[in-house]
């Protein structure tokens, strides 16, 4: 039996994992695809995990002159495996200068922190090519140049430098260049958060279009990210960019693992007998027309912990941008939560294109992030209308994407807030109406304040802002024991839900959420709670209940009247 390669989920460089014999399925048909179609910069977005650092690795060792002669790297992979076109190849590899860059670890609170970083990448490109002073290449004013790139240097400079840098080595190599920017977004997601959006456009406009658009001695252009930002942006006037999103064709299966590698990855590895529930757990990404995509940071992580199944994907990285957005965003956005995570899909219109200005009162401009970052998938997509306006079908990508939601919610619970939360379900289930009372009020009072977006919220927004939320805590924290469901309208405040026990001997609930409404002849919380059981037999919402074979005994109305933030129950 041959001996079953090293999985080592840790290595993200393509020379060294090549070097170790690691596991690696071959993507070297990038290459060729990318090299053909002959565009001058190419921005690809896929999520997190999937590989963008490893291929873009996989690039610089193909083209870089500093792996000139090491087309070792690549015997036995696709790359050289076409006999028309293998000369062809092997005498592009090694063949250009090039310049690879990553803006991954540019996390900063503060504009200035963020330049700082910035200049680091930069200082350590110019480090590294230090041989490009010698001899008479550069003249006694650009080695002056040279030496004022370091940490620090003023923003003009450092804006310019990557295409400086272009310049060097094109003159020393006499062969433009390959340039290479991967994580290009982080920076910018981190200064949305932070609150410097702004600055940090004005500054990435200007170094992408002198690095990018006006530059002469770029022979090639590669930039992955997780969002597609829009040109409007950061990328303007770049009308030489070709950019290859999450519902394109192209690349399709350059990033992530077919449902064939992977199957064929598990029987190598002696993992066979488990490929459906891999499957299961792990199956769901969809690029372009290429459904059964599989995330390789999971499947090398299953792989490695000889076939434990675990949430690998949740674990890698902080969820901030999303968090952010799904907590403090708009009723809406919470409400098509319940959905997802019971399951279900919903329709929307979208524009790949993210724009951060939008994010906070667009609903579609969220589901657009959610899409780019993997967390949804297209399950359907129909062009509307005489337009042809497009109407996505979206759903939770996989078990791994539902985790991710269900502890975003936890979170948001998390402390006191979830202590009091766990009471008053514990106070529901053993009719405890007292307590359900106490702890209500402390669970509105926390969860208003934990979904403030940061203005301060109406008497009339409050409550609304409570039933989502709530009804989000439960769908996470009962969905073992209940199927949790709510009707909801549009209005002054009306929302319904009702707990089904998976067992049929188990209670039921029905609640009836109501704002306390002057105009309605209200003055205390008791009329409203009164309005709210008028409402429940008036409706005969037990009815639903009965027909599913419940008995009238086994199922408990409450009516929940708010005023403000305080809650009534009865």
């Amino acid at each position: 039996m041959n001996k079953k390669p090293v999985v080592n989920i840790g290595i993200q460089r393509f020379d060294k994992l090549r070097k170790q014999g690691a596991f690696y399925i071959d993507k070297t048909d990038f290459i060729r695809e990318w090299w053909e179609t002959g565009s001058e910069v190419t921005l690809i977005t896929r999520p997190r995990r999937f590989g963008k650092t490893l291929n873009m690795s996989m690039l610089e060792c193909f083209f870089s002159r500093k792996y000139e002669g090491r087309a070792d790297l690549f015997d036995g992979l696709s790359i050289f495996g076409h006999d028309s076109d293998r000369e062809k190849y092997r005498n592009l590899q090694g063949r250009f200068p090039v310049i690879f860059l990553t803006f991954a670890n540019i996390k900063a609170d503060r504009y200035t922190e963020m330049e700082n970083k910035i200049s680091e990448v930069i200082a350590s490109l110019y480090n590294e090519n230090y041989y490009l002073l010698d001899g008479d290449c550069l003249n006694t004013n650009e080695k002056e140049y040279y030496k004022k790139i370091k940490i620090g240097m003023p923003r003009d400079i450092a804006v310019g430098a990557v295409h400086q840098m272009a310049c060097f080595m094109q003159r020393y190599y006499n062969e433009n260049v390959i340039i290479l920017l991967d994580e290009y977004d982080t920076p910018m997601q981190e200064a949305w958060l932070s609150g410097y959006w702004d600055k940090a456009v004005i500054f990435f406009s200007s170094f992408f279009n002198a690095t990018f658009k006006t530059n002469p001695y770029l022979e090639r252009g590669m930039i992955t990210g997780i969002t597609r930002i829009a040109k409007e942006s950061i990328f303007t006037g770049m009308n030489n960019l070709k950019v290859v999103t999450t519902t394109s064709d192209k690349y399709a299966t350059a990033f992530g693992f077919t449902e064939q590698e992977v199957f064929d990855a598990l029987d190598d590895m002696e993992l066979g007998s488990e490929k459906e529930e891999v499957k299961r757990w792990y199956d769901g990404f969809t690029f372009g027309d290429h459904t059964d995509i599989y995330n390789p940071w999971s499947i090398s992580s299953f792989i490695e912990n000889n076939g434990k199944y675990e949430n690998y994907w949740a674990d890698t990285s902080s969820n901030g941008l999303v968090n952010s957005l799904m907590q403090t965003g708009v009723p809406g956005i919470k409400q098509t939560m319940e959905a997802l995570l019971q399951g279900k899909s919903f329709e929307t219109e979208l524009d790949e294109k993210i724009v951060f200005d939008q994010l906070d009162g667009s609903v579609n401009a969220v589901w657009s992030l959610l899409l780019a970052t993997g967390y949804l998938k297209v399950l359907d997509l129909k062009y509307v209308g005489e337009r042809k306006r497009k109407v996505y079908t979206l759903t939770l990508t996989n078990m791994e994407a539902e985790s991710i939601f269900e502890n975003m919610v936890k979170g948001w619970f998390g402390g006191s807030t979830e202590t009091y939360y766990n009471e008053f379900i514990n106070a529901l289930l053993h009719d405890n109406v007292r307590k359900m009372n106490t702890f209500m009020n402390k669970v509105a009072l926390n969860t208003f304040s934990s979904f403030d977006s940061g203005n301060k919220p109406s008497d009339q927004t409050e409550p609304e802002r409570f039933y989502h939320g709530f009804v989000l805590g439960m769908v996470v924290n009962m969905a073992d024991t209940y199927n949790v469901r709510s009707n909801r309208e549009s209005g002054y405040g009306r929302y319904d839900v009702m707990l089904e026990p998976v067992d049929k001997n188990g209670k039921a609930f029905i609640f009836e959420f109501k704002v306390l409404d002057p105009d309605e002849d209200e003055e205390t919380l008791e009329d409203t709670l009164a309005a709210a059981h008028r409402q429940i037999a008036e409706k005969k919402y037990e009815t639903e209940l009965v027909s599913r074979g419940f008995a009238p005994e086994k199922i408990r109305k409450y009516g929940f009247a708010f005023r403000g933030r305080e809650c009534l129950i009865g």
